[in-house]
């Protein structure tokens, strides 16, 4: 029924997300939940739609002259030139739920010219400057694992690929507690450098402290130029709070920033460099903080509470009790505690008929997980001050079982979209910052609009927390109309969008703004603080050569998907 054997050139090699060889198929419990959820029937799961398994055909050629592609060959040499239709093909699009859709169907619609491996900085600056003189466009690439649009190269020129030769630890700095890295480096592979470096003076090793569900296929240049977050970012802070400084390649030279634990120089312009998205430059280098790695001093709780509001209200208070973060705090709300309850094999059983009478009552009851990191001392006073707080709002303690199953499945559970979308089914993901003050009303509004839509299942939780408020993370399930998918989910994503404005949330919160998002960007900054970015952008790029066709909305004539 579920599809594992398809040739390493079709259009699902591209879209299948993650490791090509690993699969998290719907057991029986997630398969009779679809089925009665969605209306999935046995001629559904027999007859997949879609399914993307033949061999990737691009029609489109490249549209580089012969000089300008020979110039860029004497470059970086011919063997990190590739013109071939599946590269061209892999380099044109990243992961979102349309990018899928669209190479289900055989649409490969802006594929770049060339895919340039460039081998260090030297060839970076060349290859920049070549192109700005010429007017060809250049979108910076790495992991690929965007889900805004942001690696797709709207304008064709260059995909500038930085895994496979600018993917190396460069500096480990055990006295300050930094890293210098190359933008190429996948997450495990520089999680690993730091793990296995042994430093006699703590004891161990290090750790990045960055951990996104994409980890395992994305890296580090992704992570800093769209201020991503990670899993554990309550405690190590997103991306901009790990950042030291920077060197990043312009048409206007390279922006080296310096490595000082703070600084009053003006306004900070590695925060100006993050989240531009390769708009502004190609980002070479990076120094990073890091920190001892001691897994085994790691601590994990979780507690039911009686309702969303019992449970944000600890959730805040934790964060607000100067004892310390945790690693990790993410609060599931009612429909995802059910679900989860469900898919467990907890629903009706004596565990779960034992909290409706302690009053945790289905459709109602919401789930905290929460985590340590570092210090064991450090980690014991949390669990404490935490327990104690959870109390005060009703918590019932459920220990660590259900943090092990979070940690288990973390990176596995995107694997399923593949099967999900063979049966018609949208599965997705938006995300909103909020204040604590206006969360209540954030998810309220969002979450009636997801609901209007007819068999849709909503999965919220509120995670990456701070002082000062925390992410709503909302994940959707629902039919798509068959015939109709472009249409169909474009129509149904741009009204969440519209509602999370509405209610004043953030426009993202870590995924960054790619194309997808820039229709709303100038309206979210206002037209002053857009003046500002655009400017930038004209000095450093003024030929609009960087990840061109709307990325930030930043081009002189605005691309609308």
């Amino acid at each position: 029924m579920w599809i594992e054997k398809f040739s390493p050139t079709s259009y699902r090699s591209i879209f299948k997300w993650g490791n090509p060889r690993a699969f998290h198929h719907p057991d029986d419990r997630l398969l009779s939940f679809i089925k009665e959820a969605f209306g999935v029937t046995e001629n559904d799961l027999e007859n997949l739609r879609l399914t993307g398994t033949d061999e990737v055909k691009l029609t489109k050629k490249p549209k580089l002259s012969d000089t300008d592609t020979k110039k860029i060959i004497a470059v970086v040499g011919k063997e990190n030139v590739d013109v071939s239709g599946y590269e061209r093909a892999r380099h044109a699009v990243g992961c979102t739920y349309l990018d899928a859709m669209r190479l289900r169907m055989g649409e490969i619609a802006h594929p770049p010219d060339l895919v340039v491996y460039p081998r260090n900085e030297a060839d970076v600056v060349k290859l920049v400057d070549y192109c700005a003189k010429k007017k060809i466009p250049v979108t910076p690439f790495a992991g690929r694992s965007s889900v805004t649009f942001g690696v797709e190269p709207i304008n064709g020129g260059i995909s500038l690929d930085l895994t496979r030769h600018m993917n190396k630890v460069l500096e480990i700095d055990e006295t300050s507690f930094t890293v210098k890295v190359q933008p190429g480096m996948f997450g495990p592979a520089f999680e690993k450098v730091l793990n296995e470096y042994r430093s006699d003076r703590i004891g161990s090793g290090f750790t990045c402290g960055h951990f996104p569900q994409s980890f395992e296929y994305s890296c580090v240049g992704g992570w800093v130029m769209t201020r991503g977050a990670g899993g554990q970012s309550t405690g190590y802070g997103k991306i901009e709070h790990m950042v030291i400084c920077m060197r990043v390649v312009t048409p206007k030279g390279v922006i080296e920033t310096k490595k000082f634990p703070a600084d009053a120089i003006g306004p900070d312009i590695d925060q100006i460099l993050m989240g531009s998205e390769g708009a502004y430059g190609v980002m070479t280098e990076c120094t990073m903080k890091i920190w001892p790695y001691r897994p085994e001093n790691r601590k994990m709780f979780s507690w039911f509470f009686k309702d969303w509001d019992e449970g944000l209200a600890a959730m805040r208070e934790i964060m607000q009790g100067e004892f310390g973060f945790p690693s990790m705090l993410r609060l599931s709300d009612a429909e995802e505690t059910d679900i989860a309850m469900k898919l467990q094999g907890m629903e009706g059983s004596a565990a779960d008929k034992l909290l409706s009478l302690l009053g945790y009552k289905p459709g109602r009851r919401v789930l905290l997980l929460g985590s340590t990191e570092g210090d064991k001392d450090h980690g014991k006073l949390i669990v404490r001050k935490a327990r104690k707080i959870a109390r005060g709002h009703s918590g019932f303690p459920l220990g660590a079982i259900a943090v092990k199953g979070y940690w288990k499945r973390r990176y596995n559970d995107p694997y399923m979209r593949e099967d999900l979308m063979d049966i018609g089914i949208i599965s997705d993901t938006l995300e909103t910052a909020c204040s604590w003050d206006n969360i209540k009303h954030v998810w309220a509004d969002v979450r009636k609009v997801i609901k209007k839509r007819p068999r849709t299942v909503l999965m919220v939780h509120a995670s990456h927390a701070y002082p000062t408020g925390a992410n709503l993370y909302f994940i959707f399930l629902s039919p798509v109309k068959r015939g109709k998918e472009i249409e169909d989910y474009t129509q149904f994503q741009h009204a969440i969008i519209d509602a999370i404005v509405k209610a004043g949330g953030s426009l993202s919160h870590h995924h960054g703004i790619g194309k997808l998002f820039a229709p709303w960007y100038e309206a979210h900054v206002g037209p002053v603080a857009f003046g500002m970015l655009k400017a930038i952008k004209e000095y450093l790029d003024p030929g609009y050569i960087l990840n061109p066709g709307g990325t930030l909305g930043l081009d002189a004539k605005k691309s609308k998907k």
